[in-house]
């Protein structure tokens, strides 16, 4: 393998300045450490600007309800959900492996990703890997129930999104059919 002078200096430059800094600091005497104390851990204008994004969302979310007439239940963390279709099975519990099919939706109707082209997920309840928020709607559900969740974008892929198909700051739609409970060891 043959490099070129240019590519060797390149690579060269870097590792130069790190030993010329580190040489060019031993002279010098301490620096003492600046005291933090006075610094605020929150900062009010970061502190307003997230409870107006929340309060946008949260408002964004209501108009989305009142135009599909989705009367949905919401739990404390601000998981909106509707169970459609009851099942007969046992009621998720965390532990169990759960298997699911799937559409997820943004909230202005775009199909994001789905089982049909995705094929069904199985997840262990309670050990992550998915959403905050669909993990936490599928605890209330039964084997053969059929529920539509409304995930905030802080229950679900936050300020960044999934750097795929959903956007930074998302609500997520979820369509989902709990297919198969099972207790793992």
């Amino acid at each position: 393998m043959m490099v070129s002078v240019a590519s060797a200096t390149k690579q060269l430059i870097p590792c130069l300045v790190c030993v010329l800094l580190l040489f060019g600091s031993c002279g010098e005497p301490p620096r003492p450490v600046k005291a933090t104390s006075h610094l605020r851990l929150t900062d009010e204008k970061l502190i307003n600007y997230n409870r107006g994004v929340v309060k946008t969302e949260e408002q964004e979310i209501e108009d989305f309800l009142a135009r599909y007439q989705w009367e949905m239940k919401q739990t404390p963390t601000g998981l909106r959900y509707l169970i459609y279709k009851k099942g007969n099975g046992k009621l998720a519990a965390m532990g169990m492996t759960a298997r699911y099919s799937y559409t997820v939706s943004l909230l202005n109707g775009k199909e994001v990703y789905s089982s049909d082209s995705l094929g069904e997920k199985t997840i262990i309840l309670g050990h992550g890997g998915v959403e905050t928020g669909l993990e936490e709607g599928m605890l209330l559900l039964r084997k053969g129930d059929r529920a539509k969740f409304i995930i905030p974008s802080y229950l679900g892929y936050g300020l960044l999104g999934d750097q795929q198909k959903i956007p930074p700051g998302a609500t997520l739609v979820y369509d989902i059919e709990l297919l198969a409970l099972t207790t793992t060891k």
